[in-house]
């Protein structure tokens, strides 16, 4: 009889152990499922840029070229999302992939119409005066970028990978025509030659080139891996030249994509460089106005550096270059264009800013000193026309018996150096009355205590 313990681990050694190894190859797996047949068709099938998909790709292409105008990157997304760019480049990577001549003679031919297509659309639309804006969105798709590369490339795989399942990829197939972006860079080609700028034309053309490369070797790459099965030839000897034809068609496609995606880390590198020696010197105390696209030349090897304040001397110049070598740029020529040395006007400039911060210091304390002033001056007028003329009348009859009338006023008085205002009460006393004067004294005292007025003055 078997313990408890005993079928315990009998049951713990028939449990399947943990394989990690086969754990990952299955979670990375991307062989199985695949309808290679299936995908085949699905690519051929979208190759042709014909009839509908011909007025789509202009109706895309003119949508894409308005937002541009207007720089709305909502716009420009929903162009690509409805864009058939995909198909002709997806057919020359699977027809090298799979020696298909007749489909790569196919799929260049399509390719062609569509760049042709995309190019007089764009042409036309940027034709028109009202259009020929140079947004930011226009010049973003004028230089080509290491990043633009690395897009191509994943979304090139994800777009393949996903093909080869044979499902509805609506969301990936969309996601990949906005991250490539295939779209902007043939808009802002056809805007080039439009308003005639070569420069946009070529850096629009090179960035729409990289990206359709990378998606169609990222292509084939992945067929070659799925091992989809090559087309088969009756005539052995046409099947070899194919096979030859497809393959120095694939290692240039290759080797194009390898020297340009060297030339734009290389190009990245300099960049870099450039900036950490601008920034080194603004850290040197030099006032640098920021650099412009033009600013760091890659191709020509020529740094550009607009230097305002003080003048760079013959010696800072040596150490500048010195720095360059430093930083990995020897062979860079150094561009120095600066004003004349205005660091006398700055420093008086900085004077009178000082000066100018003192006198604005002494007039606000000024005028909060005259704001108190009005206060006061205000609240003794308000304290004047409020005065109780009526109940001091008849607390004065009853206070002096000898008091006739009474009468009051407000006196305004100059010595030619100030105002003054004073308050006046004139008064007239029965002849019966003794001691006049006394009477008249008491009361100027009661009327000043009683309205807390100084400056009040009676008269007889």
């Amino acid at each position: 009889m078997l313990t408890k313990n005993t079928k315990e681990q009998e049951n713990a050694a028939q449990e399947p152990k943990l394989n990690i190894k086969e754990y990952l190859s299955k979670l990375f797996d991307i062989k199985k499922g695949t309808s290679k047949a299936g995908t085949i068709q699905d690519i051929k099938d979208g190759i042709s840029i014909r009839g509908h998909t011909a007025w789509i790709l202009i109706f895309s292409i003119l949508i894409a070229s308005i937002g541009l105008n207007v720089s709305s990157p909502a716009v420009v997304i929903g162009a690509m999302l409805i864009a058939p760019l995909m198909g002709p480049i997806l057919g020359i990577g699977m027809s090298i992939a799979i020696n298909d001549i007749e489909t790569l003679k196919h799929a260049l031919v399509n390719f062609g119409a569509m760049m042709a297509i995309s190019l007089i659309t764009s042409f036309l639309f940027f034709s028109i005066p009202l259009f020929q804006e140079a947004t930011p969105e226009i010049i973003a798709r004028t230089k080509p970028d290491l990043r633009d590369v690395l897009i191509a490339i994943g979304g090139g795989l994800a777009l393949i990978v996903s093909l080869s399942r044979r499902k509805e990829m609506t969301n990936t197939i969309a996601g990949v025509a906005i991250a490539t972006a295939l779209m902007p860079p043939i808009c802002t080609a056809g805007y080039g030659l439009a308003v005639g700028e070569l420069n946009y034309f070529l850096g629009a053309m090179f960035l729409f080139i990289i990206n359709s490369t990378f998606i169609a070797l990222t292509t084939f790459v992945i067929l070659k891996f799925l091992r989809f099965p090559s087309v088969k030839y009756i005539n052995l000897q046409r099947k070899k030249s194919i096979a030859r034809v497809t393959t120095s068609v694939a290692l240039l496609v290759l080797l194009g994509s390898v020297y340009t995606f060297y030339g734009l880390i290389q190009e990245k590198k300099f960049t870099q460089k450039a900036n950490t020696f601008v920034e080194h010197l603004k850290s040197e105390g030099f006032s640098i106005i920021d650099k412009d696209i033009d600013d760091f030349n890659y191709n020509d090897r020529i740094i550009t550096v607009t230097v305002f304040g003080k003048s760079v001397t013959p010696e800072e110049q040596n150490i500048w270059k010195e720095k360059l070598v430093e930083l990995g740029l020897p062979e860079t020529k150094l561009l120095i264009h600066q004003g004349k040395d205005d660091s006398k006007m700055i420093e008086e400039v900085k004077q009178l800013r000082a000066t100018y911060a003192d006198q604005l210091k002494f007039i606000n304390n000024r005028d909060a000193t005259i704001k108190d002033k009005d206060l006061l001056i205000a609240d003794l007028k308000k304290r004047l026309n409020e005065l109780p003329f009526l109940q001091i009348s008849q607390e004065a009859k009853i206070n002096y018996n000898g008091l006739k009338s009474i009468s009051y006023a407000k006196k305004v008085t100059t010595d030619f150096k100030s105002l003054d205002t004073l308050v006046v009460f004139s008064t007239k006393w029965y002849d019966s009355v003794p001691r006049t004067n006394e009477q008249y004294e008491k009361l100027q005292l009661w009327l000043k205590t009683r309205l807390e007025l100084d400056t009040l003055v009676v008269t007889k």
